[in-house]
């Protein structure tokens, strides 16, 4: 009899890729997918540690999940993630609804934890094993015309907020041999666009010549028309990516290029290991080499001693580059991390700058996305829209874009003549090849 399984994914893209791999484990193991959690058998909450009182978050998620296991004693719950991973055994004692607990490093071993939480084991496993997890997963199965392919995990950079060295591990690179079997796989199933994912994407060293090699490994397969990466480091983006960027005409025009803030005292600080002008030039290079590149980025705002003469920098370092989009954050201290020990800044002045600042990326994204208006670009449509007969996919730039038309357009780049700019979308008509 098949059972049924609720994953509920928390944080960035390589949380939701995992969210998916654990899921087609899972199905080797009599699991179906469900997105209502009230039929399901295995409750999965797939965690992360970015973000200040992440670990209470899941905790109140498990509290929630009480009626459900008043009514189905049988139901089985699992923590996966970052927050598993930095709590460990803590979430059982916590938590003793909670039957399984597994990192991101482990998750691979899931059918053998299975069986041990099948009798009657709290099970937790956190550690970093020494060999190549996705060599123990099964076949991917895409459900859509895109995918993430994760290329590299870990990151050895330490900034001062995050805790991701400490819940990923050090960067490790898969072999590109790895990689290139794994996307030609994907592509023989329809996938048309892959994204390269890693923790430090631009820091892969799975071959001589590095991700730029990769891409233009990638580029030679038949079928696969489009490849992007993230999340990338300023550091990390050397000659030869920047050249791909111009020279490769699958590698899209849109890159995620992390830069936290625009004053040179709060990155030193942050331990970030580069300057703002030093990223702005990094900016220049890139689009020279493809002038219609769009970035988006990520920033932190009330980092511990920010003033507000720093915070201007921020955004003067914005107006400079003119951002397409951004991920915007006031500042939550995560334990163990050397920032937490360090003063806040006032969470009401923290809240203020934060506001401004994403006052600023909506009018510059809204900017970029009006101009879209009259031009006609190439969309790959991947699922239905939010109206009855609309499909929805992407430009080349990242956009959500929705038209009129049938289900027959999954899977299908067509062009698009753009007819209305939205706050996060763009409306448009398909037009004749």
């Amino acid at each position: 009899m098949t059972k049924k399984l609720f994953v509920k994914t928390y944080g960035c893209q390589m949380n939701v890729h995992d969210g998916e791999r654990m899921a087609e484990l899972l199905a080797g193991q009599g699991y179906e997918q469900t997105d209502k959690q009230e039929e399901a058998d295995m409750v999965l909450l797939n965690t992360c540690h970015i973000r200040e009182k992440a670990a209470e978050k899941v905790y109140s998620d498990i509290g929630r999940l009480k009626p459900l296991r008043a009514v189905k004693p049988d139901l089985r719950i699992a923590v996966a993630g970052c927050v598993a991973q930095a709590e460990g055994p803590e979430i059982i004692a916590r938590a003793p609804m909670v039957d399984l607990v597994v990192g991101p490093q482990s998750y691979h071993n899931l059918p053998r934890l299975m069986q041990r939480m099948e009798a009657g084991e709290k099970v937790v496993e956190t550690e970093f094993p020494p060999e190549d997890k996705f060599a123990h997963l099964p076949p991917r199965k895409p459900r859509a015309p895109t995918a993430f392919l994760t290329v590299q995990e870990g990151c050895d950079k330490f900034c001062a907020f995050c805790v991701v060295p400490y819940t990923r591990g050090a960067e490790v690179s898969r072999p590109a041999a790895r990689i290139l079997s794994e996307a030609r796989a994907l592509v023989g199933q329809g996938v048309r666009e892959i994204t390269l994912l890693g923790q430090n994407v631009n820091a892969w060293h799975g071959a001589e010549g590095g991700l730029a090699v990769l891409v233009r490994e990638l580029a030679r397969i038949e079928g696969l028309d489009r490849i992007r990466y993230t999340t990338s480091h300023p550091n990390d983006m050397d000659e030869a990516l920047i050249a791909a960027h111009g020279g490769e005409p699958k590698l899209m025009p849109f890159l995620h290029l992390p830069v936290q803030s625009g004053s040179d005292r709060i990155l030193k600080a942050m331990n970030r290991k580069h300057k703002a002008e030093s990223y702005l030039r990094l900016v220049e290079r890139l689009r020279v080499a493809r002038p219609d590149l769009a970035l988006s980025s990520d920033f932190i705002v009330g980092f511990p001693g920010e003033t507000e003469q720093d915070f201007q920098a921020t955004l003067d370092l914005v107006e400079a580059v003119r951002f397409a989009s951004a991920f915007t954050f006031a500042y939550s201290s995560r334990p163990g991390t050397p920032a937490a020990e360090r003063t806040p800044v006032l969470a009401e002045e923290a809240h203020d700058r934060l506001l401004r600042l994403q006052a600023v990326i909506a009018r510059q994204q809204g900017e970029a996305q009006a101009a879209m208006v009259g031009q006609v670009i190439p969309v790959l449509f991947e699922k239905p829209g939010r109206l009855p007969g609309q499909m929805a996919g992407k430009s080349e730039h990242l956009m959500a874009v929705s038209v009129v038309g049938s289900e027959s357009l999954r899977g299908e780049i067509r062009p698009v003549r753009v007819t209305a700019a939205f706050q996060n979308s763009l409306g448009g008509e398909l037009v004749a090849p």
